[in-house]
């Protein structure tokens, strides 16, 4: 049986003016997601897990921040085109870890949508889909809400 296991990160910054987009869903907040795309680092971070498992690059090299095609993208469409890259190989994604790293707003609210949202995507159900969150306890460019970061990881399986 093949099994492929990748970890993907990404980072945005925090600013006023943008929507929250965090796990395809919008979450009423202060600030948003600094971005090309709509920023959604979960779904961003996800793209990359995906994509190294199979060492196909990473999402910069898929849907490029230089391009205007992808920009203020839905990033649902970017998880949609990654898994259909996914598919092409001949896998299929077994599970999703996942941790948010943010002060504010609490996801605990949303992370049954986000499940959803992204098991739906994915074709795989939301008990297959792990979200955490932690705060940096105020320190770091996390900690003064400067910016968020999410860590995911996956494992593939050979169809």
């Amino acid at each position: 049986m093949g099994l492929r296991i990748g970890q993907g990160v990404d980072f945005h910054q925090l600013v006023t003016g943008r929507d929250l987009w965090i796990g395809g869903v919008k979450i009423p907040h202060t600030k948003g997601a600094l971005g090309h795309s709509d920023a959604d680092v979960l779904l961003h971070a996800i793209c990359d897990a995906l994509l190294g498992a199979l060492c196909l690059g990473d999402i910069g090299l898929h849907f490029p921040d230089t391009s205007v095609e992808f920009k203020n993208i839905d990033s649902k469409i970017l998880l949609q085109r990654t898994a259909e890259l996914i598919a092409a190989e001949g896998y299929s994604v077994v599970n999703i870890d996942a941790t948010l790293c943010l002060e504010s707003p609490k996801i605990k609210p949303y992370v049954g949508q986000m499940q959803e949202t992204i098991a739906n995507i994915l074709n795989i159900t939301i008990k297959d889909i792990s979200i955490k969150a932690t705060t940096t306890e105020k320190m770091g460019f996390v900690g003064r809400e400067e910016g968020l970061v999410a860590y995911a990881n996956c494992l593939l399986e050979k169809k």
